[in-house]
């Protein structure tokens, strides 16, 4: 431990689950051979960081994060230059070791995407190099709310998103899944606010504003994460809980109250849960994403807060990434599928063992339906149909789509299918334990599956048919269908409403969410405004308090022209920035030149509310300048 953090705080809690799990964390060893990553600059193969100190200062009135990164580095080929990567850092001064010795630096040229390479003059025995430096006020990962952002609207707020590159944008470092290292950070902000990391957080609110963090195991990059606002923490069991505005911390962990179930479930599924507590944030909304699965600590956004605990499968999936993600991780952007696929998987597990088959089997057809959509969307033979991507020089947020979610769930769905429920679990399980705290590579799992479940057995492999699920395009004509009667009864009703039966004769007893977007999804494109108002009338789904029901009405407004929901689409808009709700419905108004108007007047005061995650996507869409 260095001398500046020899007054380090650590939770008790967390102590204690040092000592439990400490043995069970392999050492943090250099994989044989580290590939170089097409979206890093930096040389892991040469010179590896293995942890981290953080030393920064929130400042709400520059909006800006400032402060010391101290590197601890392994220089595996004796070089002389340490390769970072940075986007709208300003370096001050660069030093070596403890005794902070000057060194020289450079900042490479801009690359579309990446940003800039920060080379670093070190010596053959370097052990830690000294960054200090600033963040930019528009770094890409972080976004600054003002009071009135909040639900509260009495403080201001901040939170980073660092998936996939854009940790580069607050802390210098070598931003590629495929380096891991542990950190511990010490964070100032203003008295009466509240930070938390990816990492293990207190639960009160400092006195002096510093709070101090230490993440024990090792991460990539992307997982870097912090909030700071004000935080109220509730516990919902002895190892989980939520973080909230005190003004939504009650409905939060109501929502919430199953989370020890499905940790539970988790566990009988895969293993133990390895990183001591699993805690929850609930942000404001203008998070761009559902959720961002960083360790110990799920950052969520507010729409999922449905009121009747219908959406919190997406807590499952995050809850899942502990495994998939975050304990085997990616190598490479071009791989996400071995994240998001395996999660999707997992989390559909979590749900059956908790709601039961016939729930989960409803999420799956959801799930189909998402998959043959974007195959349809982008062509049966599209080279972004694959589960392993090519996204050289392209912003790997791209490969961010229902392919890598739905297609590498229903690739894994299908080998359980034929090699046996049993073997598979037996196969997984040993998989997370094979390869926990590693980075794991198409080809690498193609070579696994053959060593360890398929083997000799050339009919097994002929049947999975593994590469052209994994290297070729749409879906394989193995792809297993989804017989769901949950969904069987939408279907029924939707032949029945298209047919004439009025609104108010429709069967929707005990319906919930994913009912209604199943509902939707198989009316006609257009529907008739007479339709509309039907529906309006009967069930409200213009005032719908339900995120996930207003999309996909506003969807259907768009489409009719439905005018008397174009104020609360409007407000829609405005008042949250995920970005699997606004995308398609800015793309949807793109579609008609009044449409367009209409969405250019509206992007125009939402913009400054977006995060860059959801302003990057809409910017295109719009053809924003």
């Amino acid at each position: 431990m260095c001398a500046e953090n020899r007054h380090l705080y650590v939770a008790p809690t967390c102590r204690k689950i040092d000592r439990e799990l400490s043995e069970s964390i392999p050492a943090l060893k250099r994989p044989a051979q580290l590939e170089r990553d097409v979206h890093s600059f930096a040389h892991p193969d040469e010179v590896i960081v293995k942890h981290l100190n953080l030393h920064l200062h929130v400042d709400f009135a520059r909006r800006q994060i400032g402060g010391k990164a101290s590197l601890y580095i392994e220089n595996i080929s004796g070089v002389e230059e340490l390769y970072l990567d940075t986007s709208q850092l300003t370096i001050e001064r660069v030093t070596l070791g403890q005794q902070e010795e000057e060194t020289s630096f450079t900042l490479g040229q801009e690359v579309k995407f990446l940003g800039q390479p920060l080379v670093i003059k070190i010596k053959p025995k370097t052990k830690v190099v000294n960054i200090h430096y600033k963040a930019s006020k528009d770094a890409a990962a972080v976004q600054w709310l003002e009071p009135e952002q909040t639900v509260e609207r009495k403080a201001p707020f901040l939170f980073t998103q660092s998936e996939s590159i854009m940790a580069r944008t607050w802390i210098p470092c070598q931003d590629t899944p495929t380096v891991r290292m542990t950190y511990r950070a010490s964070i100032e902000v203003p008295q009466g606010l509240m930070a938390v990391m990816s990492a293990c957080n207190s639960q009160h609110k400092s006195a002096n504003g510093i709070y101090d963090f230490q993440m024990f195991y090792p991460i990539p990059s992307y997982l870097l994460a912090l909030a700071v606002g004000n935080l109220e923490f509730r516990p919902i069991s002895s190892r989980c809980g939520v973080y909230a505005e005190p003004a939504t911390i009650r409905k939060a962990a109501w929502e919430f109250a199953d989370t020890d179930k499905m940790m539970a479930a988790a566990e009988r599924l895969y293993g133990p849960y390895r990183w001591g507590r699993y805690d929850i944030i609930v942000l404001p909304p203008s998070f761009p994403f559902g959720g961002m699965e960083n360790p110990c600590l799920t950052f969520a956004t507010p729409t999922i807060l449905a009121g009747d605990r219908s959406c919190v499968s997406l807590i499952a999936h995050e809850l899942a990434h502990s495994w998939s993600g975050n304990l085997v991780t990616n190598a490479n952007w071009n791989d996400l599928w071995l994240n998001e696929g395996f999660t999707t998987y997992f989390e559909h597990r979590i749900m059956e063992e908790i709601y039961g088959a016939e729930y989960t089997d409803m999420l799956a057809g959801l799930g189909y339906m998402d998959v043959k959509a974007i195959v349809a969307k982008l062509g049966a033979q599209h080279k972004d149909t694959h589960l392993h991507l090519d996204l050289s020089e392209r912003d790997p947020d791209e490969g961010m789509s229902d392919i890598a979610y739905d297609k590498g769930h229903f690739f894994l769905r299908m080998i359980e299918k034929n090699v046996g429920r049993n073997a598979w679990d037996t196969f997984l399980r040993n998989y997370f334990d094979t390869f926990a705290f590693q980075s794991m590579t198409s080809e690498r799992l193609v070579s696994y599956l053959y060593e360890k479940l398929i083997g000799k057995n050339e009919q097994l492999a002929e049947t999975l048919q593994i590469e052209k699920w994994i290297y070729g395009p749409g879906l394989p004509d193995n792809c297993l269908e989804v017989n769901s009667t949950m969904l069987q009864q939408v279907e029924s009703q939707v032949k029945a409403f298209t047919a004439g039966t009025k609104a108010e004769e429709l069967d929707v007893t005990n319906w919930m969410t994913q009912h209604w977007m199943y509902f939707f999804r198989n009316l006609p494109p257009v529907l008739k405004k007479e339709q509309m108002s039907d529906l309006d009338n009967v069930f409200e789904f213009t005032a719908s308090g339900n995120y996930e029901i207003r999309f996909a009405w506003f969807t259907h407004a768009i489409a009719a022209k439905y005018e008397e929901a174009y104020p609360a689409l409007e407000k829609f808009l405005l008042s949250q920035g995920r970005r699997k709700f606004i995308k398609p419905l800015y793309e949807k108004l793109s579609e008609t030149p009044e449409g367009l108007a209409m969405a250019k007047r509206i992007y125009e005061k939402a913009r400054p509310t977006y995060h860059s995650v959801s302003t990057g996507s809409i910017d295109k869409i719009l053809q924003w300048k």
